[in-house]
């Protein structure tokens, strides 16, 4: 599988609460960093969280904008909507992720800014 598709298949394991996917996408000693601050060490950490996370909340909408590869790194812009406690919230966001040379995530980092931009010189 190419990384653009394992990207896909992570965001949309989210889409459809299933968490079987995760074990062939991620590797076991994994570093994962939250862009609100959580941070999670190992494949066990994030299969906990992951199901943790689906009691209480529905990913609505993760939209790839685009991708951005060098070396064993990709980049990737999103659109992220999620119904967390029936709170319904959006935002863009940028993930860096590192792959090992068995197409696997080592390390994942998410950015995130506001969806909603004004031009303040306009």
């Amino acid at each position: 599988m190419q990384r653009e598709d394992i990207v896909k298949s992570y965001f949309q394991s989210w889409l459809d609460k299933n968490i079987e996917p995760l074990e062939n996408i991620f590797s076991d000693d994994v570093i994962y960093s939250e862009c609100y601050g959580s941070e999670y060490h190992g494949l066990p950490q994030i299969l906990k969280w992951f199901s943790d996370w689906n009691i209480n909340g529905t990913v609505l909408k993760w939209k790839i904008k685009r991708f951005i590869h060098q070396g064993m790194f990709t980049a990737v812009e999103w659109y992220f909507e999620c119904d967390y406690n029936n709170e319904i919230g959006g935002f863009d966001g940028v993930s860096i992720i590192e792959f090992d040379e068995n197409m696997k995530i080592v390390n994942l980092k998410e950015f995130q800014s506001k969806s909603e931009h004004n031009c303040p010189y306009e």
